[in-house]
């Protein structure tokens, strides 16, 4: 099995590079409003941002930064396909601002603004993820009424693209190999998430690029890959239009699905070059990682006087429902390097049309978009094959 892997050094508010209707899963965090780190970023997009910061006008900030942000949305709304997932990791500001300490709701302003574009709202996740700090309440510390409940949570907010859920051919391989084990279902379709933390990227970059690290700051590898594993299967696309240091695409190699990304900066894509070597490794250690745990699951059930009545086809394990009987991982055995001038060729910037689609599902489309908006960019073809379980290895890295 081979998956393609694309990223545009571009602007994610015109995602020319992606044809309509050739997404089925987008899995994203972005620069979260009113949050310090970000408000250069948002002026240089919107001088009207650094207006109202400078003027203490926290609501007018807010609202000119999500606007932003709402042209992303828009073109997601044209590159999914019908029924296809959205998943927003995202969390809300807090900020003193003329003297006026406030939240800034941003799940509850993202949440109108897909809303509003015909996007059906499922239930979210409460990512739980403590700070690190001592301080455990900002205000007044123990005297009432002027202390504030410190947020240690994110949201992932979860919409379909239209009211009808996806279709697939009666008891497609893809898809059923894709499966969970039903512990992992049980986990991982939970409300709230409380074994996940955070994580700053240990980045290499040299002593001037102080800048790039301050800002590369990334949800963990077990976020983007839990959420390809749940809401897609193989063969499937998956978009970051906030590509950042490429975790969501190492998932998705990981999982064995295709992806493509956007990302402003370049620095990052050469600092994802010094990822792409692991990535073999990396999917093997997810890989086994998953089985252990599972077969960990199955002797605390057997001690619990609980017994099991299918058995894996490709694994020497028992399982709890018939739907995890055909689940097969894929670890990748190999990565080649695929420049973008491929993609650049197929698209006609004079007429607004493009090929026929690719029968990856990451090729071009007819769409409604010519000229591209990215200047660079590069591609990777990566080869999969059924995991290897032949030894027992220390999976402890890939659990944490």
């Amino acid at each position: 099995m081979e998956t393609t892997h694309r990223v545009f050094v571009g602007d994610a508010r015109e995602l020319s590079g992606i044809e309509d209707d050739s997404v089925e899963l987008v899995v994203t965090s972005p620069p979260y409003p009113m949050i310090e780190m970000w408000d250069d970023l948002f002026a240089e997009l919107d001088p009207a941002v650094g207006d109202a910061l400078e003027s203490g006008d926290g609501r007018r900030a807010f609202e000119a930064m999500h606007a932003q942000l709402d042209r992303v949305w828009d073109e997601l709304e044209r590159v999914l396909v019908d029924g296809g997932i959205v998943c927003v990791n995202v969390g809300d500001a807090t900020r003193t601002l003329d003297d006026s300490f406030r939240v800034y709701p941003n799940h509850a302003r993202v949440l109108e603004a897909f809303e509003s574009r015909g996007f059906d709202p499922l239930p979210d996740v409460l990512w739980r993820k403590p700070a690190n700090s001592a301080a455990k309440f900002m205000g007044s510390g123990t005297l009432p009424p002027n202390a504030y409940v410190t947020l240690e949570h994110e949201y992932v907010l979860i919409f379909r693209n239209g009211e009808a859920k996806r279709g697939f051919e009666p008891k497609a391989d893809r898809r059923y190999e894709a499966a969970y084990f039903w512990e992992e279902r049980n986990r991982w379709f939970s409300d709230v998430w409380t074994e996940v933390r955070g994580e700053l990227q240990d980045l290499d970059f040299g002593d001037d690029d102080g800048d790039l690290r301050d800002r590369s700051a990334a949800f963990p590898l077990e976020i983007p890959y839990r959420l390809i594993c749940m809401y897609s299967a193989y063969g499937d696309t998956v978009l970051d239009p906030f590509w950042g240091t490429g975790t969501t695409t190492l998932a998705a190699m990981c999982a064995g699905r295709h992806s493509a990304g956007y990302e402003l900066e370049p620095e990052f894509l050469e600092v994802f070059e010094d990822r792409i070597g692991d990535v073999p490794e990396l999917s093997r250690a997810v890989g086994r990682a998953r089985l252990e745990r599972h077969r960990e699951f199955v002797e605390e059930r057997r001690e619990a006087g609980k017994g099991f009545e299918y058995e894996a086809e490709y694994y020497d394990t028992p399982v709890v429902t018939k739907m995890e009987r055909g689940l097969r991982l894929r670890e990748v055995v190999g990565v080649d390097q695929d420049p973008l001038e491929g993609v650049s060729e197929r698209i006609d910037s004079e007429e607004g049309t493009a090929a026929e689609p690719s029968e990856t599902g990451t090729g071009t489309g007819t769409g409604t978009r010519g000229n591209s908006d990215w200047t660079s960019g590069t591609g990777y073809r990566v080869e999969h094959a059924p995991l290897s379980v032949e030894d027992r290895i220390d999976t402890e890295t890939a659990r944490n």
